[in-house]
């Protein structure tokens, strides 16, 4: 059934958590905090703020009572101006700022401000509130940089590798956001890896066109998986210095068609007016502290 809130339950317009929110709205409608939001992959969320009682459960097998404030969307899009609507229920807050879910654990004493956010190659995957449950191996500590993309998670500029080797491109300002379908490189980066791609490619692979990306390759038979066709490309590396490298493979940025090709999932930045570098949607470990990035290919 469709969560149908009480008015009782309905954040007003002068309320903080509204204020932080849209600092320099006006209130049309006092009564509740109305809310448009508008993410980095140009995806959006609109509705109204809402606060209710959750029941957390803790990995202690206990339970915990908590009153969250969240965005109750009646309207979700994503796509090229938001023509397309959205395959997706709703979109969880778990930014920086006050108003996120994370913040709200944090400032109600449940859990640390960390959240994990674990995916398998196999598909599926978890998400973790909490440093609880952290691997004590094969993760980097990075820490938060200030930028000049906002109150995103980044950790500052890193320089782009292509099977270890660099790719000759100025150091890249990198933002993190699980909420991002696909990663996203400005027009040097990407130029700069869709030329080492094809460089390096077997020719048993051939491109084609295909309506889901814009860059696809079809093999000698139909790809059913990316573990059919990943030996084919090689690991893209981002060094954010001290020793601090993540590793792309190619499963975590290839994607397979329902039409049979390879696609890559890494798309130009420029072209979706993006000012900045995203990457989205990566089979990795990922836990996003306020004040570091921990990072892994662990899984």
């Amino acid at each position: 059934p469709w969560y149908k809130p009480t008015k009782n339950k309905i954040v007003p317009c002068a309320a903080s958590l509204c204020t932080s929110l849209s600092p320099n709205k006006k209130c049309a409608v006092p009564q509740q905090c109305d809310y448009q939001i508008k993410y980095t992959d140009k995806a959006t969320s609109l509705g109204v703020l809402v606060a209710d009682n959750f029941t957390l459960s803790l990995r202690n097998s206990s339970t915990v009572r908590a009153n969250l404030t969240f965005g109750c969307g009646y309207d979700q899009q994503v796509g090229k101006n938001g023509a397309v609507q959205a395959a997706t229920d709703g979109l969880l807050a778990l930014g920086k700022g006050s108003v996120s879910l994370l913040s709200q654990l944090k400032q109600q004493g449940i859990t640390k401000n960390v959240v994990g956010h674990c995916f398998s190659t196999n598909g599926g995957g978890f998400l973790f509130f909490g440093d609880d449950i952290v691997p004590t191996s094969r993760v980097t500590w990075v820490p938060m940089a200030r930028t000049t993309s906002g109150n995103y998670y980044s950790p500052g500029s890193g320089t782009l590798y292509f099977d270890r080797r660099s790719l000759g491109v100025k150091p890249m300002e990198v933002v993190f956001d699980s909420g991002s379908t696909y990663t996203y490189f400005a027009a040097q980066p990407y130029q700069a890896t869709v030329s080492a791609l094809k460089a390096g490619l077997s020719k048993s692979l051939k491109e084609v066109s295909d309506v889901s990306l814009p860059l696809c390759w079809k093999g000698q038979k139909v790809f059913k998986s990316v573990s059919e066709v990943k030996n084919d490309f090689k690991s893209l590396f981002l060094n954010f210095g001290k020793n601090s490298v993540m590793e792309i493979p190619p499963e975590n940025y290839l994607i397979v068609t329902k039409y049979g090709n390879v696609c890559l999932g890494i798309l130009d930045g420029t072209a979706a007016k993006q000012t900045f570098n995203i990457i989205g949607g990566i089979n990795s470990y990922t836990q996003y502290p306020v004040s570091k990035i921990r990072i892994s290919g662990i899984l």
